[in-house]
This record gives structure tokens, sequence and C-alpha cells, in this order.
């Protein structure tokens, strides 16, 4: 079964890879075919890239967004215009938007806001009042209590509790990654899922193809669904000229019973269990809710499974406190929320820069990009300035080389403002975290990139006044001790590599 999985995998990627490049050539091959025969089809090529740039200008896009694809399509005017159209028809449609819209505001009142606990935190931490109320007015996200957190990290950590707790499952497991790839830690939790599906447990898997165009065969839904598994590909992958290539579902959540939820950085993957190397050590975390918010990841999942279903569940047949109340008590306040390309609300990035404006004493940072705008550098600026202790640690060793010198293209305008920047030198650092004053946390699947902040689905969670956000921040205290900062001085690069870099930060918002 493996073997012919396998060279089912490499036929797809072949096929889809030479598909890919006939249409790139084809495509180049008509604009210069065509401009060169004909004068006419030259000037309406020009023409088209000034409406084009025209249109660009005025979207209310990010500033540096905006200005590479000016730059771009005034720089090659025959085919600049006709560029920026092919890739930005590579975004979710408007009827699958439509789609989304609709199943998320006929499944909003399954997320109830407690005015109470407004209230409450108003009074123990006021600082966090408008991160939270924001959540809650622009996307109905509500915060809770009675919510155990346990904070998992490295991958080896979050492996067996992840095993331990999908074994506890009575009604239903649902699984959403990105990534999942065929191994040891694959197999480990398949095989609890196979047994607990034929025990009558509901199991619905959801995977991005994108994220396991490399991992999975095309028949893997297939075989799940062989297995009693219910499994949905997350817009699948197609070489053509497709409006859902760049709308990616980078989300890693589970629910289980809908009163325990993890999430975070970790795919199902051996990599991020450090069961294969890849890029040295893997540094990776995720948080287990178990208590009331454990339910608004359950209600992120059948958001997405809904899509383009003939008739929407009901969620409440899903609400685990019906008979009866959460038994878990305590003081800590959580709000998971999620972010989706296709309303337009930038959640991720604005929920950062509360978290960075609100910051007294210090703000840790862990991500594997650090692709970020001229607003962002400047909230941290401003906060490193003001005397926080502003840190952040990034990779030393890469996945995606161009996106690493990317990174490194943003690190002297930061340090020169009193930011420091540390390389995790053991391997890969893929952690998404932030931890501020000993007091509050994020959790989540977003890095500091473009493409999570802008493109891509995504979750998080915030959490305030748990012993989890201590947890987070000494972790982030060995993560630094681990790592390499930055100095001034190594940031002196000669005048071919500082322009190399320059051009990648003017590129970076496509990359």
């Amino acid at each position: 079964m493996r073997k012919q999985w396998f060279q089912s995998l490499l036929m797809r990627r072949a096929v889809i890879i030479l598909i890919l490049l006939v249409e790139i050539s084809s495509f180049i091959f008509l604009i210069v075919a065509g401009t060169t025969i004909s004068e006419v089809a030259a000037i309406i090529f020009r023409v088209l890239s000034i409406v084009v740039a025209l249109y660009v200008v005025s979207k209310n896009d990010k500033g540096g967004y905006r200005l590479i694809w000016v730059f771009l399509i005034l720089m090659f005017p025959i085919f600049g215009g006709v560029l920026y159209v092919f890739i930005n028809s590579q975004m979710i449609s408007d009827r699958y938007a439509k789609n989304l819209d609709e199943v998320i505001r006929s499944t909003q009142d399954q997320l109830t806001i407690d005015p109470a606990l407004n209230n409450e935190l108003k009074e123990k931490f006021p600082v966090y009042v408008k991160s939270v109320e924001y959540l809650e007015n622009v996307q109905k996200f509500p915060v809770y209590k009675n919510t155990d957190t346990r904070y998992l990290s490295p991958g080896e950590e979050f492996w067996p509790v992840f095993l331990e707790k999908l074994k506890t499952a009575e009604k239903y497991i649902f699984l959403e990654y990105f990534t999942i790839g065929e191994g040891k830690f694959w197999e480990s939790v398949l095989e609890i899922l196979k047994e607990k599906a034929a025990n009558g447990v509901l199991v619905r898997i959801m995977y991005d193809d994108m994220g396991c165009f490399l991992t999975l065969p095309s028949e893997y839904p297939d075989y799940l669904r062989s297995l009693g598994i219910e499994c949905k590909v997350f817009n699948p992958f197609r070489p053509f000229f497709t409006t859902i290539q760049n709308n990616r579902d980078h989300r890693k959540l589970t629910s289980i019973d809908g009163k325990i939820a993890f999430c975070g950085g970790l795919n199902l993957s051996d990599e991020y269990v450090n069961e294969k190397e890849r890029f040295g050590y893997w540094k990776d975390s995720a948080v287990m809710l178990e208590g009331e918010a454990a339910w608004s990841l359950t209600c992120f999942f059948l958001q997405i499974w809904q899509i383009n279903r003939p008739q929407t569940e009901d969620f409440r047949q899903y609400y685990p406190w019906t008979d009866s109340p959460c038994p878990i008590k305590n003081e800590g306040f959580i709000q998971p929320y999620n972010d989706i390309p296709t309303d337009h609300e930038r959640v991720s990035e604005s929920v950062y820069m509360h978290m960075i404006s609100s910051a007294e004493k210090y703000i840790y940072i862990s991500t594997p990009y650090l692709i970020i705008d001229e607003d962002m550098i400047s909230a941290l600026s401003l906060a490193a300035k003001s005397g926080v202790d502003v840190r952040i640690v990034t990779p030393s060793k890469y996945d995606k080389w161009m996106i690493h010198q990317a990174t490194r293209s943003y690190y002297r305008d930061l340090v020169n403002a009193g930011v420091h920047i540390y390389e995790y030198t053991p391997g890969f650092m893929h952690s998404k975290t932030v931890v501020i004053d000993d007091k509050a946390a994020i959790v989540g699947s977003v890095n500091w990139d473009y493409r999570s902040l802008y493109l891509h689905f995504e979750s998080a969670v915030w959490m305030c006044n748990t012993p989890t956000v201590l947890d987070v921040r000494d972790d982030m205290l060995k993560s630094f001790e681990a790592s390499d900062e930055v100095m001034k001085e190594e940031l002196n690069y000669k005048r071919g590599w500082s322009l190399f870099r320059l051009i990648l930060r003017l590129l970076a918002p496509i990359l």
C-alpha cells in the first residue's frame, strides 16, 4: 500500500509540475510573441498596466503590498499588469467567500459573549480590554474562564499528551491541519482514530491540499473514508488558472468532544516531534485547552467544514455542556480567535499590535519568519525606545533560503531601534508565541509574515492570568539562551549583499 501511495505521490508531483511549467512558458510566450508581432498588442498591454497600477494604488491593501506591485507593473509595462491580474486571481473566489460568510454569520450565535467576564477583566487587567473587546465586537470571539491550559513544547512533549487525550474521546474528534505526513507520529495518531471510528466515535479530518502536496497521495481521502473516517481536503490544488492557490488553511487544531482542544504550530508529521531531522532540531509549541474555551475551536473547525455543503449542521448537537455545566473552575481568561482572509479584517495583525502597545516591561516573540510592514516595525521600535524589553527569536537554520534572507533584511532597523534579535542555533524555530509582562500570552499558527497575516486561514489562543503564561515565558528564555543574539556590528553588510537583501525586502509582500 505504501509503495503504491509513494508512486502515486511522485506521479502527482511530476504531472502538476509539468503542467505548471507549460502554463508559465505559454503565458510568457504569448505575451512576448504578441507584443513583438503587433505594436497594437504592445500598446494594449501598456495601457492595461497603467490601469492596473491605478487600481492597485486605490485598493485598501497594505502600503508595502501596493508599492511592490506598482513598482513591478511600471518596471515591466508589457506584462506587469497581466501578471498582477493573474496572481491576484489566485485567491478565494467571491462565491467561496460568500458561502463562508453565510456559514459564519449563521453560526455566530453558538459563541456566546458574557458581559460579566468583560467587566471582571476591566477591573483586574484593564490594559488588555481593548484587545479582548476588539475580538468580541468585530469577530464575535468570546472570552472564557473555567478552562485549564497546558503549554506543550517541544513536539516530543506534545506527542504523548495528544495521544492520551485522543483516547478519551467518546463522541467526536475533529482534526484540522496544514500538513499531515506519513510516519511514526501520524501512524500513532491514525491507529487511535481507526479504533475510535470503529467504536462509533465521529472522526473528521480536514487538511490543506497544498500543505500535503508533498506528503499525501491524491487518493488518501478515500483511504481514510474506508476506515470510517470522514475527510475533507481544503481547496484542492489544481495547476490551472484557478482562484484558490494563495489562501491556504494554515491552522493546526484539534477538538475532542468539545471539551479538550489543541492549537499551535505543530503539524502531524515526524519532523514536528523530532522523530525525523529537518533543518536541525525542530522547536515548536502548542497549547491544550480543557474546559469551556475548547468550544470556540470546535466551532472554528465546523465553520470551515460546512463550506460548500448543501445544509449547515446544527452546531448545538456538538455542545458538551448542555446537560451539566463545565466542572473546571479557575481564574484565568482565555480567548481563542480565528483569522480568515475573506472578511478583509486583519485580526492577527491587530491583536499583535494590541499586545505590543500594552507591553510595559517586556514582550518576547518567537516566529519562523519575520516579514512585517512599516506599521509593525514602528510599533516594535517605539516599544523598545520606550524602555520595553523587546526580544524576537527566529531560526538560524531555515526551510526557505530566500524567506530567511528576507527575514534578516529587517534586523538592522529593529536592532538600531533597540529590539533584541536572536537566531535559534540548534535548528529550526517554528514556534509562534508571544508573551508580555508575565500576564498574557498567545500560542497559535500565525507567523509574523505577509502570508499568515493577510492571506491564510489561521487560529490562535490568547491567555491572561494563567500558569501557562509563565510556562511560555520560561520556554522563551530557554530559547534565548540557546540562541545567538544579532549584534549591530554584524549588520554592516557588504554593498552587494545589502542591495540583494533590499530587493528581497521590497519583494517580501509577494514571497
